[in-house]
């Protein structure tokens, strides 16, 4: 395991999902650990089962990215691992995109991925580690994942462009891909669970190791990413998901 004893790590949308698993890693690890999340009572509940503080905000705003910031600062000081994590996932074939879903999807995985590093910056320490989450799905061409795939794409470019500029504070910038993972998120799409189930399977099909991913594979990525044993890797993007960016036509 990583060794992240006397570090303060933020994870944002912790209170589910791959974001839950990490937060429990990196708590494992040593770290003293926040998540944030947008519900109230979600937050509450997840950490109270993870035994980490949680922070009620909603990355899809500015205003509430910079306050979270603020209380981090007033109530942790300086940060050493950012796991921009917060997203959402919506399913749109083209001709049916609509200009709400569009600012919704990139408003909260770009936009809100950007301003969270925006506003965590001045509380970072030189050294710390940045974690965005990302997709395969930035370059798989999925049908009707166009928007999603696009605000993933543009963070994956957004990784190595920080990772650049953030250097010179010995600040690592790195990307995960996650492919197919169990995780709520799907359960959000408005898919009935016929149709849901039927993606699933034929995913698990096309996959080379027939399975979808465990929230705990990906925070094993992240969790190494933010150690120093990571320490010479920076702007890199890492996917983890089972082989199948890898053999598109597989299945």
């Amino acid at each position: 395991m990583a060794n992240l004893t006397g570090k303060t790590a933020v994870v944002t949308g912790g209170n589910s999902g791959i974001g839950y698993a990490t937060a429990e890693r990196l708590k494992a690890d040593g770290a003293t650990v926040i998540i944030t999340g947008r519900s109230k009572e979600r937050v509450a509940t997840a950490a109270g089962e993870l035994g980490v503080t949680g922070l009620v905000a909603d990355v899809g705003s500015v205003a509430a990215i910079s306050s979270l910031a603020d209380e981090v600062k007033a109530k942790f000081g300086k940060v050493d691992v950012l796991f921009v994590n917060a997203g959402i996932f919506e399913l749109a074939p083209l001709g049916s995109i609509s200009e709400e879903m569009f600012d919704r999807q990139m408003g909260t995985n770009f936009k809100g991925a950007v301003f969270t590093v925006e506003k965590f910056l001045p509380i970072l320490n030189d050294g710390a580690s940045i974690i965005n989450l990302s997709s395969i799905n930035a370059y798989t061409g999925m049908p009707n994942t166009a928007i999603y795939a696009a605000s993933k794409a543009a963070m994956n470019s957004f990784t190595r462009t920080a990772a650049t500029e953030l250097a010179p504070r010995r600040i690592r910038v790195n990307a995960v891909n996650p492919g197919p993972v169990v995780t709520p998120i799907f359960g959000k799409t408005g898919m009935l669970e016929e149709q849901l189930n039927g993606m699933v399977a034929a995913v698990q099909e096309r996959s080379p190791l027939k399975r979808l991913g465990q929230p705990k594979e990906i925070a094993s990525m992240v969790a190494f990413l933010a150690s120093d044993e990571a320490s010479f890797i920076t702007g890199g993007e890492y996917n983890v998901d089972g082989g199948m960016n890898i053999n598109p036509l597989l299945g």
